[in-house]
């Protein structure tokens, strides 16, 4: 491979043939890359046949000289689509193709357009859309999205740091209740209580009168979305709250409001793993698909490189 230090030309048709060879041979993928990578040359043979036709184009817009034909409307409603969803997306479209027009033509006589430099960004754009396309099948064929307790808490070590909390979390019961609601001074004793029978009480008492709820259990919340739309939003100082309030009862014109804190974690401390333990399968499974993505542009570029399928002139 020589190095080049001018402008260069590349010969992409050698390229895109190299890479849809080591890519797709033997593969059913291989009929879905080379309908959607047609070149740019294609493209201009395909108007050109379209405008040798003898057939009469039947115009649906325009936009001082540019028309929009009935033909160039196909494929835009999908199959099985109702009249009436088909008719409203055509005419968006055809009224979304006016206004891109005639701000086109404004552009065109208000400022000097380097058609050159369009025509290359669309080809740059459209090389881009081609290139996501495959990327996406290829990650979703080879993706292993199976992510064990162990690599999650491995990452979470690695990265303790990056695990910092932005808000308060808690471990609590919270009850927001109506003052009209029966047995309310039974509440406090439900909600301290440990044995099966009366956490089961208190669980059917909420379902039948609370207006908001949660019962403690394993699951970290962060405390403003617990208590929303409470007194406890207005406390001015909440990690002193939380410090020294493990039970608190407010109430306002209608409710009563009953919270229990079993465990908190205060802002800017490293979050509990249970409370990230999501956001860490999320981050290994994009930094997999990355991977694949660069895996598959290196295995088609040392494929074609290997094969001697481009070259670059000086």
């Amino acid at each position: 491979m020589r190095k080049a230090n001018n402008t260069y030309w590349i010969s992409f048709c050698n390229l895109k043939s190299g890479f849809i060879n080591t890519c797709f041979r033997g593969s059913v993928a291989a009929s879905f890359f080379m309908g959607m990578s047609l070149s740019s040359c294609d493209l201009i043979k395909m108007k050109n046949d379209q405008s040798g036709s003898t057939e009469v184009r039947q115009p649906v817009a325009r936009a001082n000289d540019a028309f929009l034909y009935r033909d160039e409307l196909i494929g835009i409603t999908p199959p099985g689509t109702s009249p009436v969803d088909s008719a409203a997306r055509t005419e968006a479209y055809v009224n979304s193709w006016v206004r891109k027009q005639l701000l086109i033509q404004e552009a065109s006589r208000k400022i000097d357009i380097n058609e050159a430099e369009v025509e290359r960004k669309i080809l740059d754009y459209r090389f881009s859309i081609i290139a996501y396309e495959y990327q996406t099948f290829y990650v979703k064929q080879n993706l292993n999205a199976s992510i064990d307790d162990e690599e999650i808490d491995r990452y979470y070590k690695e990265n303790i740091d990056n695990f910092i909390l932005k808000q308060n979390i808690v471990k609590a019961t919270f009850l927001k209740v109506p003052k009209n609601a029966p047995r309310t001074n039974k509440i406090k004793e439900l909600i301290f209580s440990k044995r099966e029978k009366e956490i089961k009480e208190l669980k059917s008492y909420c379902l039948s009168f609370s207006a908001a709820y949660h019962i403690s259990d394993s699951t970290w919340m962060a405390f403003d979305e617990l208590v929303q739309n409470s007194p406890l939003t207005e406390i001015p100082n909440k990690i002193q709250f939380l410090k020294a309030r493990p039970y608190y009862e407010t109430s306002d014109e209608g409710f009563l409001y009953f919270f229990k804190v079993d465990e908190y974690r205060i802002s800017d401390n490293t979050s509990p793993l249970e409370f990230v333990k999501e956001d860490i399968r999320n981050i290994i499974l994009n930094k997999r698909k990355v991977e694949l993505a660069k895996q598959l542009e290196d295995e088609v570029y040392n494929y074609a490189v290997e094969k001697n399928e481009f070259e670059i002139f000086k």
